[in-house]
């Protein structure tokens, strides 16, 4: 890293070294007990059990530039275990970010930047949202694995414009996560050389020390994964250092240095004990810890000196610079890459989508035969993905059956990361927390694909990923009781609504090829987490004007109208379009006047004004009939207290999936009798 680091400076101070070191540990240990206690809320052992490596990483081998938080090439930083959020608050602080000194004093207060769990605000420096133990190491793996295959698709010799670190501190609770397990095990696999976590060894969480439900070999188990692991004092700054020369010059296994710590360090009668896991120290101990450490300052104070020696503006912005300088000649020497690059880490589409889009959508118009929604992706994909090159697909071990990848999609390897395809394994959990991280780091446009009912094992990724409004598509195929003979076990129900429930997540449940094509368009136009819910069996096409095709991207709109003002209303999503379809067009055949719409995705519906949404469902017809197959919860706010709703509020079963469905009401002729019944009742 470029300019003269703080450890020099240190020296031409005449300071000593060590001493300094510690000062400079304390500065965190000082605010986030401050910081702690004036909330009277939060977690202060770990960071004042991490802060002699934080002091070592941050002052000596982090690349960064807190005057430039967002550029490329730094290295990133994640804090898995991030209760201890006072940890990064105080560096990001300390280094210089725009992170206040009024914000440090306002931790955990309503409105502030400096929130009980860091969440994600890349002009601060917080790189990911963490709380959630586990899930920011898995999204450090997500981070390393884009760091690679940009390097792969965009360096040349002599000009390493993507090179830069993921480094990661995690805990007892992130390793004690099935997700740790699901992350790392891959992580290990592909060899991510550039992924270097920071082990937080302390025994303790909140129940007490955790011997009597951790005992698990940590390192050993780190080294079945195939990482290189390095057990250091976590209070030794040169042990520590050490360490990170070492994982650095580990060029093909992802690192893990355990660090052993006390919690709480420097806190006389709390240290290593479950009190300073999470709650204030009490102004007592908090007085106790000043005169322990050596510490005179006032609260929130810290002293010019070391304040000027943490400041790594003038050192950051001089290794931006020189990065800067590189740049330059890759753009002289490369200049399509180079422009591909930047319009990628920008989060542009190319210039080529709105052609793509033609053609994805033409080819779906093209599709005449019954074709599984699942198939109708793929052959979206084949379209779409050769023609945006940051798209990176992939699959949890269900890739046939998800029908994820595309015709000219390569597959990524540990031996080679210009692949565009990667089989995660039987981790959905995991991936889609890697591709969190993917999406995060920027460049890359992640999607993954498992079955609807596997959504639950992933689902807290999901949350981090509306949360955070990242990047990501997220496909899920199988996505009824008409999967069939795989039975209840794998037979979504309550699906649908837990996810339409979330914020910020966007449903697409679309009924034919021509839908499908919409929904992934959208869902790689939308800068934010978009969930394709897809079918295993075929279904018929719809015909369409180009009206209704231009309202499908609305979300829903009119399928089959009447002649006149409609007097009830049918909507339906995915396969059961096709047969409210049939059960409508008799109805109309026979003399009544019914509607039905097409809503494959009722959170962009929802979204349009409220003139477009009264000229689908006109509020005057409360004559209302709702058909999915799955809960029914979330369709009573569409069709009332007068309306009705075909779905299914129990546990599927086993069975063909046509005979599955057809027991439990999905039939063009059940569809009728329930609206006819509907139009009897309202006169």
């Amino acid at each position: 890293m470029g300019g003269v680091c703080w450890t020099m400076r240190a020296l031409f101070s005449g300071l000593s070294l060590m001493t300094t070191r510690r000062e400079l540990a304390n500065c965190i240990r000082a605010l986030s007990m401050d910081a702690v206690q004036h909330a009277n809320s939060g977690h202060p052992g770990m960071p004042m059990g991490m802060a002699d490596i934080a002091q070592v990483l941050w002052g000596d081998f982090l690349k960064h530039n807190p005057g430039n938080p967002q550029w490329l090439d730094r290295d990133r930083f994640l804090l898995s275990n991030g209760h201890g959020s006072m940890l990064l608050y105080s560096l990001l602080h300390l280094t210089g970010y725009p992170l206040s000194l009024e914000e440090i004093r306002n931790f955990r207060k309503f409105g502030s930047h400096t929130a009980g769990h860091p969440e994600h605000e890349p002009a601060l420096g917080i790189e990911t949202t963490t709380g959630p133990l586990g899930q920011g190491l898995a999204n450090a793996v997500g981070m390393a694995l884009a760091e690679r295959m940009l390097a792969t698709q965009f360096n040349r010799p002599g000009l390493a414009i993507v090179d830069h670190h993921t480094y990661v501190f995690c805990g007892d609770g992130c390793l004690m996560e099935g997700i740790s397990h699901e992350a790392c095990s891959l992580a290990g696999t592909l060899g991510l050389g550039k992924l270097i976590a920071f082990y937080d060894d302390n025994g303790i969480s909140i129940d007490g020390k955790v011997e009597g439900w951790f005992t698990d070999d940590t390192p050993k188990r780190f080294e079945a994964y195939g990482w290189h692991v390095v057990r250091v004092d976590g209070h030794d700054a040169q042990a520590v250092a050490a360490a990170i020369r070492a994982a650095r010059a580990e060029t093909t296994r992802p690192s893990m240095i355990c660090c052993r710590t006390i919690i709480g360090w420097g806190a006389p009668h709390k240290q290593g004990t479950q009190e300073t896991h999470g709650e204030a120290l009490g102004a007592e101990e908090v007085a106790a810890t000043r005169q322990a450490i050596g510490w005179p300052y006032e609260p929130f104070v810290i002293p010019a000196e070391l304040r000027a020696l943490w400041d790594q503006r003038s050192r950051g912005g001089g290794a931006e610079a020189a990065w800067r300088e590189l740049l330059v000649r890759y753009r002289s020497e490369y200049p399509q890459l180079a422009r591909e690059l930047e319009r990628r880490m920008r989060g542009e589409l190319p210039a080529n989508w709105p052609a793509t889009v033609s053609q994805a959508l033409a080819a779906g118009l093209a599709q005449k035969a019954p074709q599984a929604t699942r198939q109708s992706s793929q052959a979206t994909l084949n379209v779409i993905a050769p023609r945006i090159p940051e798209i990176f697909g992939g699959s949890a071990d269900l890739t046939g059956s998800n029908n994820t990848k595309f015709k000219a999609a390569r597959e990524l390897n540990p031996q080679d990361a210009s692949g565009d395809y990667m089989h995660y394994g039987v981790r959905e959990f995991g991936m889609t927390a890697v591709m969190n991280g993917i999406a995060l780091h920027g460049g890359i446009l992640p999607y993954g694909g498992t079955f609807l009912v596997f959504s639950d094992y992933a689902r807290n990724a999901v949350r981090l990923a509306a949360l955070m409004n990242t990047h990501v598509v997220l496909v899920y195929t199988h996505d009824s009781i008409g999967l069939g003979e795989d039975g209840p076990t794998h037979q979504p129900i309550e699906h649908l609504t837990s996810l339409r429930a979330m914020p910020n997540l966007c449903l697409w449940r679309p009924c034919d090829a021509f839908e499908t094509a919409v929904a992934w368009t959208a869902a790689v136009e939308r800068p934010g987490p978009t969930a394709l819910v897809l079918t295993r069996q075929a279904l018929p096409q719809q015909a369409r004007t180009k009206t209704q095709q231009d309202n499908v991207y609305r979300g829903g709109y009119v399928l089959v109208d009447c002649q006149g003002t409609p007097e009830c209303l049918v909507l339906a999503t995915g396969s059961e379009v096709a047969i409210a379809a049939e059960a409508v067009t008799a109805l109309n055949t026979g003399g009544r006047r019914v509607r039905l719409v097409s809503m494959p995705s009722t959170e962009v519906f929802d979204a349009q004004d409220e003139a477009y949404r009264e000229s689908v469902l006109p509020n005057a017809v409360r004559c209302r009939l709702a058909v999915e197959a799955g809960a029914t919860l979330s369709w009573w706010r569409y069709v009332g207290i007068e309306g009705r709703v075909i779905g299914i509020d129990r546990f599927g079963a086993s069975g063909k999936g046509a005979e599955v469905l057809a027991h439990f009401g999905f039939t063009a002729e059940h569809v009728g009798r329930e609206a006819g019944e509907l139009l009897k009742s309202a006169g």
